[in-house]
């Protein structure tokens, strides 16, 4: 889960956001506006089925839920060698949308973690947020291990921009986080080591997600981006590689309202478009 300098929930509830400005010192005085904080799938039963589950039409993956705050992927059963040890996919970095004139805050994030959905005391995370408010947008890459508080990577981004997201862990205490920008050549790692030893991984679940994201007690309102395109999709293990057949698909849906589908087009590869 990812968290970002604490300021006011006040600020949030106003919209108030100071414009992005070129340069890395204005874009951490405008990112740390949002106390953002990922908050583990919050799934429910309402499709009318048994359990809440069903065969996605076209899909070879036979598990489908509901969230209100993740749409994507996951694998929420360790593979044959026991534990996963790296995920990543490539997407684009999106241009978010306001859904209305109000010029509040909002935002959407797209990332890759290992644990954090069945297996909830840890999770190795690395993505990326867009955010609009009042008609501007600006862009941050991430990582984390949770429960510890994210950091922002130090990499320019723009919408359009193709984006490699890697998270690798070479025990259940130590891992790396990697954010490639194709677009521009430009690249970040970053070491990480478990917080605590309650908070190590369990290499249970691989997940591929789209979020509506939390600042405090309150979800920033899903801002529209049209359609994120996951590809090169891929889990490994001792035993092998894995992709999002046979996975978890987590459709998005609020207050009755789908906002966002996973549509499957093979092994490697889905998008989740907003509704």
């Amino acid at each position: 889960m990812k968290f970002t300098t604490a300021i006011t929930s006040a600020v949030l509830a106003t919209g108030a956001l100071a414009a992005p400005r070129p340069g890395l010192v204005n874009r951490l005085e405008a990112r740390g506006v949002l106390n953002r904080q990922s908050q583990p799938a919050h799934k429910f039963d309402n499709s009318g089925d048994k359990n809440g589950i069903l065969l996605k039409e076209g899909s070879s993956s036979t598990n489908v839920e509901y969230s209100k705050n993740w749409a994507g992927v996951v694998r929420e059963q360790p593979p044959a060698s026991g534990t996963y040890t790296e995920v990543s996919a490539t997407f684009n970095v999106p241009e978010p949308t306001a859904t209305d004139n109000s010029g509040t805050t909002q935002a959407v994030s797209a990332w890759v973690g290992i644990d954090g959905d069945t297996y909830t005391q840890a999770i190795l995370q690395t993505g990326i947020d867009a955010y609009i408010s009042g008609g501007q947008t600006f862009f941050d890459a991430w990582y984390e291990w949770y429960p510890n508080a994210a950091d922002n990577f130090d990499i320019e981004l723009t919408a359009g921009d193709v984006i490699v997201a890697t998270v690798k862990s070479s025990s259940p205490s130590h891992g790396i986080a990697i954010i490639e920008n194709q677009s521009t050549g430009d690249s970040v790692t970053k070491s990480l080591s478990a917080p605590s030893t309650s908070a190590t991984l369990g290499g249970q679940n691989a997940e591929w997600i789209v979020e509506d994201f939390n600042s405090g007690d309150n979800m920033v309102p899903l801002a529209a981006f049209d359609t994120i395109t996951f590809s090169g999709a891929q889990a490994k293990g001792a035993d092998g590689e894995y992709g999002v057949n046979n996975a978890s698909i987590l459709d998005m849906q609020q207050n009755g309202v789908l906002l966002a589908e996973v549509e499957i087009q093979s092994d490697t590869q889905f998008t989740v478009t907003y509704k």
